[in-house]
């Protein structure tokens, strides 16, 4: 059974850095594309990054190009978002996701979810 678990999200100042960590298990993750989704409080889910397993390719949401960058330790089974520069329209509950093969920037496409860890960053 796969399971995700998600830490690291935290109150913060606008920019200010933090990590999100996703702890993955349950099978082998190498064929797998793994991504981080957000909500904010009223809108819909939104795609926000992710990488190719095996490939280490990965895409970002505009918005966040540049600032954030999401990674993959084998070793530890475990996908990190490394957030910089900080912003309010960052707060959410970000979410880690995970789908095989094809990385998708379609939050719905995803298969297996984490329970989430808030990110706020107050105005």
């Amino acid at each position: 059974q796969v399971q995700l678990v998600e830490s690291g999200g935290g109150l913060v100042q606008a920019g200010d850095s933090l990590r999100l960590a996703c702890a993955a298990s349950g099978r082998t993750f190498r064929n797998d594309a793994m991504g981080w989704v957000r909500q904010a409080p009223g809108k819909e889910r939104e795609f926000v990054a992710a990488i190719g397993v095996s490939g280490g390719d990965t895409y970002y949401k505009d918005s966040v190009t540049g600032r954030f960058t999401i990674s993959f330790d084998n070793a530890k089974n475990t996908v990190y978002l490394q957030m910089n520069s900080l912003k309010p329209e960052d707060t959410a509950v970000y979410y880690c996701a995970t789908r095989l093969y094809y990385i998708s920037t379609n939050a719905g496409e995803y298969d297996y979810w984490g329970q989430g860890t808030q990110v706020t960053v107050p105005s």
